[in-house]
C-alpha cells in the first residue's frame, strides 16, 4: 500500500504546474494520460529489471525482448527479433515497427543486455528510498527503454501514432558486441529509411542532452625480449627484456597523447613473463616467469576513445611510431580494432537540441543544453551517425551504471516520459 500511495505522489504530483505551462491541449491530455498508466510503467520496468540479461546471458536477452514484443504488439506495433550469424554469439536484436505517411520517420534506440552476467551477483528491482530504486540495469539501460515504451503507449492511446513511422530499436548485445561489423548491419540498413535517430541512454538529468559522442576502439600491444638471465639485463647480449618494452611504449603513449581534448587510451590488462597467455574474451590471463629471467613476452590490451575518424587516425599513427623505435634485444607490435565510431556535433544535431530545450522551457523544467562530448562514451547511435541527425542521453536518469548498486532517479523519471512524449509528438506533426 505504501509503495502504490508513493508512485501516485509521485506520477500525479507534477501535474497541477502543467496546467500554466505553454502546452497545447493534446500536450495537456499526454502528460494527463502518462499519469494514468504510470503505475503499469512501473510494474514493466520492475518486471524486466528482474530478467537477468547480461550480454552472455542469450535466452534471458531473449526473454526481456519477448517481455517488450508482448507490450509493443499491444498498442498497435508490428514485432520481430532479428537473429545475428552464429560466429557473433550474442542473442540478436528486439525490433518494433510501425509505418505512416505523415511527420518525421523517428528511429528510437535502446538496449536490452547489461553488463551483469548470470554469474555474478543479482540485484533486483527494489526500492532504496522516495525517489530512487536500484536494480540491475535500472538507468543502463532498461529504464530507458521502459520511457520509450511508455511515451509510445500513450501516444498510441490519443490516437497520436496514427500514420506515422516510428521504428524502434533495442540492441541485445550493446555493452559486449561480438562482432559489430555482423550485427550491426541490420540496424544501419534499417536506419537509412527514418529521418531522425534518438538514443535513450542513460539522462545527465534534465538540464543536459547528448549531441556528441566518443567512440570507442581496442588494442592489443605485443612485445617481445630475449629470455635470458636477469643477471645480464641491459646488457648487449641480454637487452632489456619484453617487459621493459612495453613500459617504454606505455609511457612514451602517455607523453606524446596525454590530454589530447577528446582522446583518452587506457591500458586495462597487462601480462608478461617467460611465457604468456590471454583469453580475450573472458579477459583471464596467466604468466609464467621468475625474478631472475628476463621476460620473453608481454601483452597489453587497451582501448582508445575519440571524437571523429581523423584524430582516431592521428592517435594510432602516433602509437605505431611509438611502439617501431625498439629498445635493443627487443620487438612490438600493434594492433587495433575497431568497435564504435564517433557520433559528431554536427548543425542538425544542435537543432534538435534546440527544439528539445523548448519543450523543455514550454514544461516549466528549465533550459536544456548540450552536454560535453568527452563527458560520454560511445554507444549504438554513433552507428548511424552520419546517416541521420540524432539526439541521445533521453532515457532515465540515475547513477553507478555498470556497478553493484546500479540507481534509477524516480523522482525525475515520469517528467522524463512526459519531455521525451511531447518531443516525440512535435516532431512527428
Amino acid at each position: 500500500m505504501k509503495k502504490i500511495t508513493l508512485i501516485l505522489i509521485l506520477a500525479f504530483g507534477p501535474l497541477f504546474t502543467f496546467a500554466q505551462q505553454k502546452l497545447n491541449n493534446d500536450e495537456q491530455k499526454l502528460i494527463e494520460h502518462i499519469d494514468k498508466n504510470y503505475q503499469e510503467t512501473v510494474a514493466l520496468l520492475e518486471e524486466v529489471i528482474n530478467i537477468n540479461s547480461g550480454s552472455l546471458n542469450k535466452e534471458g536477452v531473449r526473454e526481456v525482448g519477448r517481455v517488450f514484443a508482448r507490450e509493443f504488439e499491444k498498442i498497435g506495433f508490428q514485432t520481430e527479433w532479428v537473429e545475428v550469424p552464429a560466429e557473433v554469439n550474442r542473442a540478436g536484436h528486439f525490433v518494433a515497427t510501425r509505418k505512416g505517411n505523415k511527420g518525421k520517420k523517428l528511429f528510437l534506440i535502446g538496449h536490452i543486455d547489461t553488463v551483469f552476467e548470470k554469474d555474478m551477483p543479482f540485484t533486483p528491482f527494489t526500492w532504496l528510498n522516495d525517489s530512487t530504486a536500484t536494480g540491475q540495469g535500472a538507468n543502463d539501460m532498461k529504464g530507458g527503454d521502459v520511457l520509450v515504451f511508455a511515451s509510445l503507449k500513450a501516444l498510441h492511446e490519443l490516437g497520436m501514432l496514427d500514420d506515422r513511422t516510428v521504428t524502434v530499436y533495442f540492441m541485445g548485445d550493446e555493452e559486449s558486441s561480438g562482432n559489430p561489423d555482423l550485427s550491426r548491419r541490420d540496424f544501419i540498413e534499417r536506419a537509412k529509411s527514418h529521418d531522425i535517430a534518438l538514443g535513450y541512454e542513460t539522462a545527465q538529468g534534465f538540464n543536459t542532452v547528448t549531441v556528441a559522442r566518443r567512440g570507442a576502439s581496442g588494442w592489443k600491444l605485443k612485445t617481445n625480449g630475449k629470455q635470458s638471465h636477469s643477471s645480464g639485463v641491459f646488457g648487449q647480449n641480454a637487452g632489456y627484456g619484453a617487459i621493459y618494452e612495453a613500459s617504454r611504449i606505455l609511457n612514451e603513449f602517455r607523453e606524446a597523447l596525454a590530454g589530447e581534448k577528446y582522446l583518452t587510451f587506457n591500458p586495462g590488462q597487462f601480462v608478461g613473463g617467460s611465457d604468456v597467455s590471454l583469453d580475450e574474451i573472458s579477459g583471464k590471463s596467466t604468466a609464467l616467469g621468475k625474478t631472475n629471467i628476463v621476460a620473453r613476452e608481454a601483452v597489453v590490451t587497451g582501448d582508445l576513445r575519440f571524437l571523429g575518424e581523423a584524430q582516431k587516425e592521428a592517435a594510432r599513427a602516433k602509437m605505431r611510431e611509438i611502439v617501431a623505435k625498439n629498445l635493443p634485444q627487443t620487438g612490438a607490435e600493434i594492433i587495433f580494432n575497431d568497435y564504435i565510431p564517433s557520433m559528431a556535433p554536427t548543425d542538425e544535431n544542435y537543432a534538435l537540441a534546440a527544439t528539445l530545450n523548448q519543450v523543455s522551457l514550454d514544461m516549466g523544467l528549465g533550459e536544456v543544453k548540450p552536454g560535453d562530448p568527452g563527458s560520454r562514451g560511445a554507444a549504438d547511435i554513433a552507428f548511424v551517425a552520419e546517416i541521420l541527425p540524432g539526439l541521445d542521453g533521453l532515457g532515465a536518469s540515475g547513477r553507478g551504471a555498470h556497478a553493484p548498486g546500479e540507481t534509477i532517479n524516480m523522482k525525475q523519471f515520469p517528467d522524463l516520459i512526459k519531455r521525451n512524449t511531447i518531443l516525440l509528438y512535435r516532431l512527428t506533426r
